[in-house]
């Protein structure tokens, strides 16, 4: 009888283990999955930190490549078109010489009662060509001046001070001076579309080259800050 309980206790302790065994064995396999798939997303993590660090490499050499050609750019530029020389200044004395003498037989009494109606015109074409010529000979004088400091103008930077000068403007007075023309010359060559209007440089020239410090420190406040490019 003794014998009979030890075989049924041993039979049962070996079925109560066989049961925890197989429990503790199902959580270590579950456990190993979770090591598994932890490891695989480590493996995946890695993945993308090289594939990132490749691509900020690749980025970080096309920016090395962009800041070289920048550097190159004004050299590319300067041979580009040059600002036209202006024109030849027409003076009062030239305007008198290109119209022409009137035929000495022209005394008729028709002929005088024009000339007298004919003077105040005559004295009117000096003064109206003399004025576009006084303005290109200020333009002159001020491109054959000491050359200003362009980054003072907002929107004025270093290179884009170099590309100015490789194109021959060097003072406020030739800026303070562009026409439409002369404005869309520049753009173009500068690769600007509209900057040079909304940045008023054309303004900003103007009370420079006229010496109104006071009034061009109220209208750009930021001209000559770190802001100003």
């Amino acid at each position: 009888m003794t014998f009979f309980y030890m075989l049924l206790a041993f039979v049962v302790g070996i079925l109560v283990g066989w049961f925890i065994w197989g429990r503790l064995r199902g959580e270590l396999d579950s456990l190993r999955g979770d090591l598994d798939r932890t490891r695989s997303e480590r493996d995946r993590l890695r993945a993308d930190g090289d594939r990132l660090k490749g691509e900020l490499d690749a980025c970080g050499r096309a920016r090395a490549d962009l800041e070289s050609r920048l550097r190159d750019a004004p050299s590319a530029k300067a041979g580009f078109d040059k600002p036209a020389a202006p024109a030849a200044a027409v003076t009062p004395a030239t305007a008198t010489k290109a119209v022409p003498a009137r035929p000495a037989a022209a005394k008729k009494p028709a002929a005088a009662k024009t000339a007298a109606a004919k003077p105040a015109a005559k004295s009117a074409a000096p003064k109206k060509a003399a004025a576009p010529a006084a303005k290109k000979a200020a333009a002159l004088q001020a491109a054959a001046g000491k050359a200003d400091n362009l980054r003072r103008l907002i929107g004025i930077g270093p290179v884009n001070e170099r590309l100015l000068k490789g194109l021959g403007v060097t003072t406020y007075a030739q800026i303070a001076a562009w026409t439409a023309a002369d404005v869309k010359r520049i753009e173009d060559v500068l690769n600007f579309d509209g900057r040079i209007a909304r940045e008023k440089w054309i303004e900003q020239a103007k009370l420079l080259a006229a010496g109104n410090e006071a009034e061009f420190t109220r209208q750009f406040p930021t001209a000559g800050t770190a802001s100003n490019t």
